[in-house]
């Protein structure tokens, strides 16, 4: 399930802009994740880099360290004003991002500390048990808006 919706904030007039979607917790999920994510972009004309290799690393953290079989994880985007906000959902909220200096000679356990180089802000923010969201923001400018 998938949706797309613009709504204007009623002091700013600036439409609020938001994809979202729920994917299978498999390394497939998080690659689907970065795929609708780039289209997504696109289709409202922000940058496309460093925005999809934010979504391929979080995604990729929650099909490693925040999958439960059977449980999806979300993918969510919001545009608002100048602000790209990139949310990634898993029901693992027992287990918390560190972000940790990988060593030289490792594969993996860098994700974290390219998000970290490339958003503005990252965090995380507990939800109702047993979820968490890990959150990145990006200024990216003001996103066009499909003409009506």
């Amino acid at each position: 399930m998938n949706q797309e919706t613009a709504v204007s904030h009623p002091q700013l007039g600036d439409p609020i802009r938001n994809f979202s979607v729920l994917l299978s917790p498999t390394p497939r999920g998080a690659r689907l994740a970065r795929l609708l994510a780039v289209e997504q972009l696109r289709s409202w004309e922000l940058p496309l880099e460093a925005p999809s290799q934010i979504v391929a690393e979080l995604a990729a953290n929650a099909t490693t360290h925040g999958r439960i079989p059977g449980r999806d994880f979300r993918l969510t985007l919001y545009v608002v004003g100048d602000t790209l906000r990139i949310e990634v959902t898993d029901t693992r909220g027992d287990r918390l991002p560190r972000l940790n200096p990988a060593a030289p000679q490792a594969d993996s356990g860098r994700g974290l500390l390219l998000v970290e180089a490339l958003a503005d802000r990252w965090g995380v923010t507990l939800g109702l048990p047993p979820r968490k969201t890990v959150w990145a923001e990006m200024e990216v400018g003001r996103a066009r808006h499909p003409q009506g």
